[in-house]
């Protein structure tokens, strides 16, 4: 069996999660993901039905959150040389990051 080889906690900022969350839909048709405002359904005829799992509605995204804010700090205290990723910018730019914590890890202070 393998140990950890190595923790990222991603930041993001509380109005950034609701948005990314709570706008992705899924086509029922072809099992397609969208999001309202990243990616939108190419056409009106797969935009009107798409639908939103339950799991992402604002109330559900706020049981979440709050679950993971009162769990958080118990785990970067356990994973103390966890990486800390700047999840507010292009998916690109965090995938960078995060490969370069892996390759090359350099000593990464928590925010």
């Amino acid at each position: 069996m393998c140990g950890v080889a190595g923790v990222f906690f991603f930041h993001l900022p509380y109005e950034s999660i609701m948005e990314r969350l709570s706008q992705r839909r899924t086509d029922p048709v072809t099992g397609e993901r969208y999001h309202i405002t990243f990616r939108p359904a190419p056409t009106p005829e797969i935009q009107a039905r798409l639908r939103q799992n339950p799991k992402d509605e604002e109330g559900n995204i706020e049981k979440r959150l709050n679950i993971y804010h009162s769990n958080v700090k118990a785990l970067e205290d356990f994973y103390q040389d966890a990486f800390y990723v700047n999840a507010d910018q292009d998916p690109y730019v965090i995938f960078e990051f995060i490969e370069s914590c892996i390759i090359k890890p350099l000593p990464c202070k928590k925010p």
